[in-house]
């Protein structure tokens, strides 16, 4: 396997096999398989307010959400879990409590 290193932006059309090593800046979209690790920081949530998160119309339920999903409540300041990927799945308090499927 070849090794290269580079020094400013890089642009992929066909992704990254291996490991990706150092400070990413900027958005990750895709799908990642393995860990990510936050040696230096956080993970930022998604997050949405109590309307949004029962509107089935808004992109919180239609755009990248699947079973396990986490969203942060902004309006309660709690966690919800979807339990699908449809739009009108049910979302969760992390505790279990509090369903609300979104209309």
């Amino acid at each position: 396997m070849a090794n290269t290193t580079f020094s400013g932006p890089v642009t992929s059309d066909n992704g990254f096999v291996g490991a990706v090593t150092g400070n990413v800046t900027g958005n990750v979209t895709g799908t990642v398989t393995g860990n990510v690790v936050a040696t230096a920081g956080y993970i930022q949530l998604r997050t949405a307010t109590t309307t949004q998160i029962a509107t089935a119309a808004d992109s919180v339920n239609t755009t990248g959400k699947v079973a396990g999903t986490i969203v942060f409540n902004i309006t309660l300041g709690t966690l919800k879990i979807a339990t699908g990927a449809l739009a009108t799945s049910t979302w969760v308090n992390a505790d279990g409590t509090t369903a609300v499927t979104p209309s």
